[in-house]
């Protein structure tokens, strides 16, 4: 599992974000690890809370509401794996042929 895709499953259970937020953010390029500065709308009541922030932020950067195709981070892993094993048979296929 890669280690980007880790801090935003924990980033995920950490701050109660959707599949729909975790893809937001992503898109947007925020840090996993700096959500917990942006999600501090009950000590400072100014700020939004974060799943507001996001989607606000996404509104304004792609001029839509919400990505086209929403994608959880189990099957970003799960279709990682089968490219990565993919590209592995692949790879050992042509090495077959040279021998």
């Amino acid at each position: 599992m890669a280690k980007n895709l880790e801090k935003w499953i924990v980033a995920q259970k950490k701050h109660r974000l959707s599949d729909k937020h975790v893809q937001m953010a992503r898109e947007l390029g925020l840090n996993p690890d700096k959500l917990g500065k942006i999600d501090n709308h009950k000590q400072e009541t100014w700020k939004a809370p974060l799943n507001e922030f996001i989607e606000d932020i996404y509104l304004k950067q792609f001029k839509k509401s919400e990505p086209d195709n929403i994608r959880s981070l189990k099957q970003i892993q799960e279709d990682n794996k089968r490219k990565k094993d993919e590209k592995k048979k692949k790879k050992e296929s042509q090495n077959e042929s040279f021998s």
